[in-house]
């Protein structure tokens, strides 16, 4: 590059002027179609003009055991009903739970994902097709905001919230359901990638005067059988845990879009860097 004749800086120069101008925006308009495409999934209008977001049906199932089963009913980002049944361990009971009528849940990771992709859709409709970009590192500079909006987005479905026993057992969704949850059993919904999961916990109080070592467990996704902790001055320990999911297709989808659009920045990117490390040599 440093002995290129001053013909081939000259095309190197109108070349990089047309990325600028034209290819640019090209990539910028087909990631604001992908994303779009990416929003909608989240919001699943029931077609134009019909109205509200769909609500869909899944059922929950485990391979291992039947001991929990389940129907969740999703409308985009919210749990509209669940009805869980469990067959305790212990006594053999067949226990049925379900949502009450004026209660919904918000999946907070589909929510926050559904911002972050929204976000970085503001962020590329803000440099409209009429947008001049002046320097290749002006570029760069929105490339890296709006990946940053989708791996948060992408992060926000593949990584759950960590949670100690305790705040599952005062999170909102305990007082969820019809009839009440009896104090020795725990819910928690989360997303892990393209699934819906949940997880259900079966206690066991431990007794005051137990020889039992007592070490609370901190905070996880998964409590395994023997975690302990307390709550109200009560001891309990984990007996029996079971996890039970469902797969939804359109996050799936929504996924496969964040890691095609996350391509389209990289190699847009990748390009204006090529022309950066010939502009380093430039000999004025």
């Amino acid at each position: 590059a440093a002995s290129a004749s001053s013909a081939e800086r000259s095309v190197l120069e109108e070349e990089f002027k047309w990325l600028l101008k034209e290819e640019v925006h090209a990539v910028l308009k087909q990631l604001q179609d992908i994303l779009k495409e990416a929003s909608r999934r989240f919001t699943l209008p029931s077609g134009v003009g019909e109205g509200p977001t769909k609500q869909e049906n899944f059922a929950l199932g485990a391979t291992s055991s039947d001991q929990v089963k389940g129907i969740l009913t999703l409308q985009g980002d919210t749990l509209c009903q669940a009805e869980v049944n469990l067959k305790t361990l212990r006594t053999n009971q067949l226990l049925h739970f379900a949502f009450r009528e004026d209660k919904q849940w918000k999946m907070q990771q589909i929510q926050d994902a559904r911002n972050h992709v929204n976000q970085a859709i503001y962020l590329l409709t803000n440099r409209g097709e009429n947008y001049t970009f002046q320097t290749g590192a002006e570029v760069l500079k929105l490339m890296d905001t709006v990946m940053l909006q989708l791996s948060r987005a992408r992060n926000r479905l593949m990584t759950p919230a960590t949670m100690t026993l305790p705040e599952v057992a005062t999170s909102g969704l305990t007082k969820m359901f019809t009839p009440s949850l009896p104090s020795d059993i725990l819910l928690n919904f989360y997303v892990n990638v393209n699934k819906l999961c949940l997880l259900v916990y079966q206690l066991h109080a431990l007794q005051p005067n137990s020889t039992k070592n007592f070490r609370p467990s901190g905070s996880a996704i998964l409590h395994n059988p023997g975690a302990m902790f307390e709550l109200n001055n009560q001891r309990f320990e984990v007996s029996h845990v079971h996890k039970v999911e469902c797969v939804v297709p359109w996050l799936n989808d929504a996924l496969v879009f964040f890691t095609v659009s996350l391509q389209l920045c990289q190699q847009l990117k990748d390009k204006i860097s090529v022309f950066s490390s010939y502009w380093n040599f430039r000999p004025y």
